[in-house]
């Protein structure tokens, strides 16, 4: 039998086990907002509506928790100037969400490390972006 949890109480488990070190997995993401990738990612640390995160050769492609259609990529130029910016990850979903990156996180991403942010709050929800 599978326990369901609501968003809050998700966030709050997210949130510690980042913490802590540990991977969440979200399977099935329910609610208001359609669940899943329509085409079966959307998992955290799986893959997004466009196949696994990574280095594309056109950038940095982060991993979305609970996506559902958003798309976040740091092109190659913008890894190159490492400079912080507001990144607008819509992709084909019906809204959008910002991740704000500072200089110190591009050039993290560039040098392969992984760096993971939360993304703003819109249609009373939000996402974890992880890049690398």
């Amino acid at each position: 039998m599978t326990q369901r949890i609501d968003r809050r109480e998700f966030s709050v488990a997210a949130a510690l086990a980042l913490l802590g070190g540990a991977a969440i997995t979200v399977s099935g993401c329910g609610g208001d907002y359609g669940g899943g990738s329509p085409t079966g990612g959307g998992s955290y640390g799986g893959e997004s509506d466009y196949g696994p995160g990574g280095n594309t050769g056109d950038g940095e492609v982060g991993l979305i928790s609970s996506n559902h259609g958003h798309r976040a990529v740091v092109t190659d130029a913008q890894l190159t100037a490492g400079n912080g910016m507001l990144l607008d990850i819509r992709g084909n979903a019906t809204h959008t969400h910002s991740v704000e990156l500072t200089a110190d996180e591009v050039v993290r991403i560039r040098g392969g490390a992984q760096v993971s942010k939360g993304a703003s709050t819109t249609d009373s929800h939000n996402h974890s972006v992880t890049f690398n």
